[in-house]
């Protein structure tokens, strides 16, 4: 009976881990990040808000708080150009929630950070730079 349950316990992480995106999250850099969630060449939205502070003080833990209003959003994605690891988070929505989420970040150094929001099979993008005065990534 202990192996039963084992294996349901072990069952749900498995399909998280079959969802994992292991080439966008490990690419070095913004475009193979970008190309990694299918989002080469995305369209400017005024309809993605982006709320950061426009100085990080401490690069080890920056707020960034995200909505869109992009009719249809399916995802959400925040790419750091500068850090190590570009794809710092990737949000899926099921139809009909809201999208919104607050993350915190760490940050090398001063950079844009993008917001890739999905709708419809298109990508849309808002950009903000974000000053790091004291990083947080390794530094």
């Amino acid at each position: 009976m202990v192996g039963v349950f084992a294996v349901a316990a072990v069952r749900p992480w498995t399909a998280l881990a079959a969802a994992w995106n292991k080439d966008a999250f490990g690419a070095k850099t913004s475009a193979d990040a970008l190309k990694g969630i299918g989002a080469v060449g995305a369209a400017p939205s005024g309809d993605i808000h982006v709320e950061a502070p426009e100085i990080a003080e401490n690069g080890a833990v920056v707020p960034i708080e995200i909505s869109s209003a992009v009719p249809g959003t399916s995802s959400i994605a925040v790419v750091i150009d500068k850090n190590p690891f570009p794809l710092v988070a990737k949000f899926d929505f099921l139809e009909g929630a809201l999208p919104f989420v607050k993350v915190n970040v760490k940050m090398n150094e001063t950079s844009e950070v993008r917001v890739i929001a999905q709708a419809g099979g298109k990508s849309y993008v808002a950009t903000k730079e974000i000053k790091v005065t004291i990083g947080g990534c390794g530094g």
